[in-house]
């Protein structure tokens, strides 16, 4: 099945780590917390383990996210985890990937799998879409 919804970040927080011997880069390498509300098709809650090598000056740079999602897809209540990467350039987005993980669907989400896309659209709205199947 194809669903999504539209989704806002009601929290970022960084978190400071500390790494013996760091490597120095051209880019700021940042760990954070992010919370997200979901509306739509997709509707509830998530937490999500948030890094980045990103210069914002340039807006350079990919993300990779870990989320823990609870509520409902379609319908179906539960929670599940799912990651998703991405790339830009400034005004793009590349080398995406995206998957739900196997194994982490709980309730009537519990053997969901499959992947989908981080989708901005020009206004700016944020929408997840997931392409899943249960059971």
């Amino acid at each position: 099945m194809r669903t999504e919804g539209t989704f806002t970040v009601s929290g970022f927080t960084p978190v400071p780590v500390e790494v013996p011997d760091p490597v120095q880069t051209a880019l700021g390498v940042g760990i954070a917390t992010m919370r997200k509300q979901y509306a739509g098709a997709v509707e509830g809650r998530s937490v999500t383990y948030f890094t980045s090598a990103f210069d914002p000056e340039k807006g350079v740079g990919t993300y990779v996210a870990l989320e823990s999602f609870e509520g409902s897809v379609d319908g179906l209540s539960g929670s599940f985890n799912f990651a998703h990467v991405a790339s830009t350039s400034g005004d793009d987005r590349s080398g995406e990937f995206f998957t739900i993980v196997a194994g982490s669907g709980t309730g009537e989400l519990a053997g969901i799998t499959g992947g989908g896309a981080l989708v901005v659209d020009a206004d700016g709205t944020h929408r997840m879409r997931f392409e899943y199947s249960v059971g």
